[in-house]
């Protein structure tokens, strides 16, 4: 494969620092400015919706006004454009508007979501004839792009614009796969070419699954962890789709996601009490103490402080933190302070439980900046049950400040936490395999009696802060991905860019 620099085009619902619900954003926040310094033309596509934020950035004129086919309804659309400053150059930002689709308060949750969404890839590719700059790659992520690598099979196939054009699609979280009816592909366009039919998937003959259509027509799909790419092969983890994901598992590939270690280095971090290092690890107490202050709980150095931040939900294993946290609390000398929101029957209990134990757990039912950074600091511990995780990005920022992650074995959480063994002194953290609420208690007593062991603890907290979890593999892989999009789209089958599969599986 050759090493020329490439155009490509990212597309997404979702950038940080414009617009952002998930961990979706992040990644595309980040991944372009990394492929920018290793040389490549990289561009981002997002909906211009009004609640973006225009102060801080400079935005340019309309670039393009033009015309948007929508099923025998054109609408106008207008790309307007600011840039991200890197080292290595501006990567541009394009926004796509449009009053009728975007002039509203949030991102998702309307009921015509599938137009809104359509209408932007559509202005997508339309755009980029305006703007005349040719994407060798076009990366599209989650559901609301998905239409794209079916169109680029489809209704842009004889296009010349596009014609070597390739396609990169990427599932963040398979739950959210964008389920519509048959309207939507009259909308799109491809209402000739009518559902995906599969015999193993009969409810895909009667909806439109813009993910599924995405896994479907892309030159290479990927997932955001090598075992998440794994476990959603199997009806457990692969929401339905799973037996069109082994029809394309010879395409499918797991890259982990990385971190902004920039943003989150306690060396340079402005939010915490002192700055350390992994060679002088001596102030993080500080950092204990600061957040033992902040969350009202006595300030007692040397007791084993457990962090949580994320979403109070069941997948994310609140369900078996709820089972074991009042035992946890009543039988052993340690501290929690959570952060975020979530199901109210979580917030009712645990408010319950921080009235009895006030002087051993701080609830914070909103989200903070600050506060999450004074977290990741302080905490020695930091706590992810989920019961899957693609990816997750919580465990690698704790790893990164020493607090050292409890996770359960899944996704993106098996890829970056290793189970200590005190045999060999191997190991970044605690980690348990079965979804069950003993299993987590024991993982957290086992955590807590090796806390008792200082020297064995500085230990396991080095090795943490030694990870390395920035871009910069990940980005390499990535653009291993496009290549072999590239080659796909020429013609070659998937087995046969199957060479030095181990560097990204």
């Amino acid at each position: 494969m050759t090493n020329a620099p490439l155009n490509i085009l990212m597309m997404s619902a979702e950038m940080v620092p414009f617009a952002k619900t998930g961990g979706m954003a992040d990644v595309v926040g980040v991944l372009p400015k990394v492929l920018k310094a290793q040389g490549h033309d990289v561009r981002i596509t997002l909906p211009g919706y009004r609640r973006i934020h225009r102060g801080g950035f400079d935005w340019s004129p309309p670039l393009a006004t033009y015309t948007v086919p929508m099923d025998g309804n054109p609408a106008q659309a207008a790309i307007i454009q600011t840039t991200i400053p890197t080292p290595a150059g501006n990567v541009p930002v394009y926004l796509i508007e449009n009053d009728h689709y975007y002039n509203r308060d949030g991102i998702y949750m309307y009921e015509d979501d599938a137009d809104r969404f359509i209408f932007f890839c559509r202005a997508v590719l339309e755009g980029m004839k305006e703007l005349d700059w040719y994407p060798d790659i076009i990366h599209c992520h989650d559901w609301q792009t998905a239409i794209v690598p079916n169109w680029l099979k489809t209704i842009y196939k004889d296009d010349p614009f596009y014609t070597q054009t390739a396609c990169i699609y990427t599932i963040h979280n398979l739950a959210y796969q964008g389920i519509f009816g048959h309207r939507v592909l009259e909308i799109a366009g491809v209402d000739e070419y009518g559902f995906i039919a599969h015999p193993d998937l009969p409810h895909l003959n009667d909806v439109v699954d813009f993910m599924g259509r995405g896994i479907f027509y892309a030159d290479i799909v990927n997932t955001v962890s090598e075992t998440y790419a794994r476990e959603i092969l199997e009806p457990e983890f692969g929401e339905g789709l799973d037996p069109i994901l082994r029809d394309r598992r010879d395409r499918l590939y797991g890259i982990l996601n990385g971190i902004d270690v920039e943003l989150y280095n306690p060396k340079h971090d402005e939010y915490i009490a002192d700055s350390y290092d992994i060679v002088d690890i001596a102030p993080k107490m500080a950092c204990k103490v600061d957040l033992q202050r902040a969350a009202q709980l006595p300030q007692r150095p040397h007791i084993p402080l457990i962090g949580i931040i994320s979403r109070l939900t069941d997948p994310k294993g609140f369900d078996l933190i709820s089972s074991i946290i009042e035992s946890l609390l009543q039988n052993h000398d340690v501290q929690m302070v959570v952060l975020g929101t979530g199901e109210q029957r979580y917030h009712d209990q645990f408010n319950t439980i921080q009235a009895r134990f006030s002087q051993k757990m701080k609830l914070f039912f909103t989200f903070n900046a600050a506060l999450a950074h004074k977290i990741y600091a302080g905490s020695d511990m930091f706590l992810m049950p989920s019961r899957f995780e693609p990816c997750g990005l919580g465990q690698m920022i704790a790893l990164r400040y020493g607090s050292i992650p409890i996770v359960r074995e899944t996704g993106g959480l098996a890829d970056t936490v290793t189970n200590f063994d005190p045999a060999t002194d191997i190991g970044n953290g605690f980690s348990f395999q079965p979804y069950d609420s003993m299993a987590l208690y024991a993982t957290l007593v086992r955590a807590l009696e090796t806390y008792r062991h200082p020297r064995v603890w500085k230990q396991l907290v080095l090795r943490a802060m030694s990870a390395d979890h920035s871009w910069q593999t990940s980005a390499r892989r990535y653009e291993d991905l496009y290549r072999r999009a590239m080659a796909v789209r020429s013609g070659q089958t998937a087995q046969e860019t199957y060479q030095e599969d181990q560097d990204i599986r």
